[in-house]
């Protein structure tokens, strides 16, 4: 476990290697290999290699993460097991993870110290896609409430750190090292392939290392039929009653780092790279058919006398194209057979058909970090930084025929969201079993955008209008420049009470300023409105540019029993958030363009984003015990449980996709080089649903899991099987599935059914270090 309040990088120098901590899915607190011990307020890290010798419990934890890693190609899923995380499907690659009721752009996300931006009106590249699982090296969490404000701002939720596998340095007395690991893993269910290569080189003050991953897969299974219809909008081409349209991919992720040391400094150079021929989504009614990420990443840590300076500066360039997969209706007019009207074949830009609907977006980012640790004197470190991010958007869709002629429709037109921050924080030690964090950061957020035009200028006629000339008119007449002022506070304590009783809490501040696809997406008309969602409900959204930011106050707590040695330990950790000025959406009349005088009930809807106010509260359970040491090898037991409720207080309603209560247990097993795991997952139905998004209930349900590896000494064999006895079941967070069909037409799709989740799924994966 990192056991500082500093950001894990920066006191790395003084470590002799990352320490393996228990996930709070075991809510342990594990020794880390530093020279000097530390105390620290609640703080997860995951992570995938052990320094040293490992205690049961550190065993018990490595081998969660591993197996995990080899069952999934979502760096997002590696996260299921620690208390109140969830995540939210989306496409095969790109979960989104909620935490405590907050997912998306609510959480403070960062991969290896840079807060990237999802450059999508539907989300579809977060930027843990950017990483996939075999390159990831260890996940820091941070709960709400208790993220130190050094950690980052512009975030009202909980954080999430990600660090992929760094260049490794030969050990003082040896010329070099090198080596690396070859991987290759399969599921039967929707035939999904990974390969990996791993390499590294070091001296005792050069080191390189190349990482890549390619995974693809094609359509998934579910438990059973979920649909009544096979079509898919395209002649010739149908989907079983039992597949889940939408949900095929191809990924490829490359990273290169390259670091030197010197005796008191590091210098990092990160370059990663993303291909993506396609990713399809199944609660969406568009499709990656494109992505290419770059981006480079240079850090510079130094240690003085009197501390530490920490220097980061990046940039990231995105290319991002949308437009039907092979699953969703392509050619939209009168035509009689694909590609043709009236017998005569079709082309872009006829008046009476469209080939697809071609939609393209391009970001840049680049931002710059910098931080100073002092070390006032053996008990008070003071830490300040400043930290710059400039982001630039341009998201249009070009003409395609039909209503989708003759121009380009710009959706979001030099979109700019550019912020910048400074912020301090002082740790004291109190007394041996007190410590407290106290923090305050401040930002300004400034976010703008260019005038827009439609397809076309007009509004449109009789049954087919769709108010462009209006809306774009309306738009490109007000001031579309917003400034935000954040002003966040954080006040972390911790006390070790007796040698088995820990105490942790935390009360904070934060805010968060709306997205630029919150607020600058400005088309009422439906078949635009559709395009613009990110949270997977089928619905339409329209941006408004006089949102505020959102400001969350959040109490936490976290009460850690356990025995002198760790062997069994039980967490309980409550929490309550209230959210004012709350980004919720009402549903939208765009005839009368205004709030929908009586909402519209079983359908897709077309809904506006408004502020209003919510508040989140719930209670995480975990625990893990010992089960005994013999014949049959070393056994253990090991649960959580999450409860959240999300109330919107401004309307009764319920808040969006909110994860019902769900609970997770395993019975794992160590014998010589097998490791086991049974694990059984209870999810209850999912009632409390949000009516103005017309969201869709989901029943209950239990699934079983079998993991099951074995390691050599320079080899490991992953095998298991997910949901053993192939229960059919609902994603209680997945969305509305429209993976199939007419998806450009709003209520084209049949209404009410949710994404189910995939039936059995027979996987292996082998890892061969050289």
């Amino acid at each position: 476990m990192q056991t500082s309040f500093c950001p894990p990088s920066s006191s790395r120098l003084s470590r002799t290697a990352l320490s393996i901590a228990l996930s709070a899915a075991l809510a342990a607190l594990c020794a880390s290999n530093v020279q000097a011990a530390e105390t620290a307020l609640p703080e997860v890290v995951v992570s995938g290699a052990a320094a040293g010798a490992q205690s049961w419990a550190q065993w018990q934890s490595a081998i969660d993460l591993a197996q995990r890693r080899a069952a999934t190609n979502d760096t997002a899923s590696l996260l299921l097991g620690i208390p109140g995380l969830s995540v939210n499907a989306a496409g095969g690659v790109s979960g989104l993870p909620q935490y405590n009721g907050l997912s998306d752009d609510n959480l403070n996300i960062q991969l290896d110290g840079m807060g990237l931006i999802a450059s999508c009106p539907n989300h579809m590249n977060p930027v843990l896609s950017y990483a996939s699982p075999s390159q990831v090296q260890s996940i820091t969490v941070y709960p709400a409430g208790m993220v130190p404000v050094s950690v980052g701002g512009d975030a009202i939720g909980g954080a999430i750190e990600v660090k992929t596998r760094a260049p490794q340095f030969a050990p003082a007395g040896q010329a070099s090292i090198s080596g690396g690991e070859v991987s290759a893993g399969y599921a039967s269910n929707g035939d999904a392939r990974s390969l990996g290569l791993n390499a590294y080189y070091g001296t005792p003050w050069f080191a390189i290392a190349y990482d890549g991953a390619l995974t693809k897969a094609d359509d998934y299974s579910a438990g059973g039929d979920f649909k009544t219809f096979t079509a898919t909008g395209r002649p010739g081409q149908s989907l079983a009653r039992d597949f889940v349209g939408s949900t095929a991919y191809d990924v490829r992720n490359h990273t290169l780092g390259l670091a030197w040391k010197g005796s008191d400094q590091l210098f990092e150079i990160g370059l990663g790279y993303q291909d993506v021929p396609y990713q399809l989504y199944p609660n969406q009614r568009m499709d990656m058919l494109g992505n290419t990420e770059k981006r480079i990443n240079l850090h510079w840590l130094k240690q003085f006398g009197w501390g530490s300076l920490d220097a980061r500066a990046y940039h990231e360039t995105v290319d991002h194209f949308m437009d039907f997969g092979a699953d969703k209706r392509f050619w939209y007019g009168s035509q009689t057979m694909q590609g043709s009207v009236g017998g005569y074949p079709c082309s872009p830009l006829s008046p009476t058909c469209a080939a697809g609907m071609p939609m393209y977006s391009q970001s840049r980012t680049t931002g710059v970090k910098l931080q100073a640790s002092i070390d006032l004197s053996a008990q008070d470190v003071l830490r300040t930084g400043v930290e710059l991010q400039r982001y630039h958007l341009d998201d249009y869709w070009t003409p395609s025929g039909g209503m989708m002629w003759p121009g380009t429709f710009l959706n979001v037109n030099d979109g700019k969201r550019d912020r910048i921050g400074v912020w301090g924080e002082w740790q004291k030690q109190l007394s041996a079993k007190w410590q407290t964090l106290a923090g305050l950061r401040v930002e300004r957020v400034r976010t703008d955008a260019g005038p827009v035009h439609g397809y076309a200028n007009s509004n449109g006629m009789g049954t087919m209008m769709n108010y462009q000339l209006r809306d774009a008119t309306a738009f490109n007449t007000i001031d579309r420049a917003r400034t935000d002022t954040h002003v966040d506070a954080s006040l972390l304590s911790r006390w070790t009470l007796t040698p088995t009783q820990d105490l942790s809490v935390g009360l904070s501040h934060t805010t968060r300023s709306p997205s630029l696809y919150q607020r600058d997406p400005w088309s009422t008309w439906s078949m635009a409105a559709v395009m613009n969602n990110f949270v997977g409900d089928g619905n339409g959204y329209i941006g408004n540019p006089n949102l505020k930011p959102e400001k969350a106050t959040t109490l936490s707590a976290s009460f850690d029993l356990h025995s002198a040695d760790r062997a069994w330990a039980f967490t309980a950790q409550p929490f309550y958030t209230h959210v004012s000025d709350y980004i919720d959406a009402v549903q939208w009349n765009a005839m009368a363009n205004a709030p929908q005088a009586t909402p519209l009930k079983n359908q897709f809807v077309v809904l506006k984003y408004v502020n209003q106010t919510a508040r989140l509260y719930g209670l995480n359970l975990s625990g893990k015990m010992p089960l005994g040491n013999g014949a049959l090898g070393r056994l253990g037991l090991q649960g959580v449980v999450n409860y959240t409720r999300g109330e919107n207080t401004s309307t009764g309603d319920n808040l969006y996709a909110i994860m019902p209560l769900n609970a997770r247990l395993s019975l794992t097993q160590q014998l010589g080089g097998w490791n086991n795991a049974l694990e059984w997952m209870l999810v209850k139905a999912k009632t409390q649903v949000s009516a103005v998004r017309n969201e869709i209930p989901t029943g209950g349900y239990g699934l079983l899991n079998l993991r099951t590896s074995y390691s050599f000494k320079q080899a490991r064999v992953d095998f298991g099987i997910d949901n053993l006895l192939d229960k059919f079941y609902a994603l209680p967070t997945g969305g509305a599935y429209v993976g199939q069909g007419t998806t450009m037409s709003i209520n084209g799709l049949p209404w009410g059914i949710a994404v189910p989740g995939p039936g059995r799924s027979v996987y292996a994966r082998v890892g061969v270090k050289f």
